[in-house]
């Protein structure tokens, strides 16, 4: 199944990078690093197993997840790696505006869904409406503290992946969501990598 692939490779990636508590860098017309290391610590935390579990429980087997692309894994892996199940070729030439560019690419999708699906005829609101603002409002806030664009202007999206049912919906959303837990990993790990200045070496 192609994004079981997909997440198997941002694991293997993920894996492969050092661990690093440190926070990431000043992109150029970013906020301080220091609130944006924060909030992307706070997108990781917002989707962990605890917020997973209540939105998703008994809907979606554990393997089902949806990866918006592969593209911020390739841009952001910063050590080689060679794999012949997920074609990752050797990444001599890091670029730490290539791999922020695709991390506000991201967020900019994950917004986009997210206000749509909000919007859509839910099954549950009382359940997913409260989790998935308080994950939106932080999304918004890195896109707004943390764009690499000039004042911080932010391109909007529009985005209507919800056609369907309202369960075929949800089950829909939880898959994005556990591919935002698992793009959220690898954005902090990039991150801590490009704070470290090994990339610069």
């Amino acid at each position: 199944q192609i994004f079981f692939n997909i997440y198997f490779c941002a694991l293997l990636l993920t894996w492969s990078w050092r661990t690093s508590s440190a926070v990431p860098v000043r992109a150029p017309g970013a906020g301080s690093f220091q609130q944006c290391g924060a909030l992307f610590k706070d997108l990781l935390n917002s989707t962990r197993g605890n917020f997973i579990d209540d939105l998703c429980h008994g809907m979606i087997p554990f393997s089902d997840v949806t990866l918006r692309s592969a593209e911020t894994i390739y841009a952001c892996a910063p050590n080689p790696t060679e794999s012949s199940s997920c074609s990752v070729q050797r990444n001599s030439s890091f670029s730490e505006s290539e791999c922020m560019r695709n991390i506000m690419k991201d967020l900019a999708y994950y917004d986009a869904a997210m206000q749509s699906y909000l919007k859509s005829d839910l099954s549950r609101p009382e359940i997913e409406i409260p989790p998935l603002n308080h994950t939106l409002t932080i999304i918004q806030n890195l896109r707004r503290d943390c764009s690499l664009t000039a004042n911080g202007e932010i391109n909007s999206l529009e985005v209507n992946l919800w056609p369907n049912t309202s369960f075929r919906n949800r089950q829909k959303m939880c898959k994005m969501m556990k591919g935002l837990h698992v793009r959220s990993i690898t954005i902090n790990r990039a991150l801590g990598y490009i704070s470290s200045g090994d990339h610069r070496k």
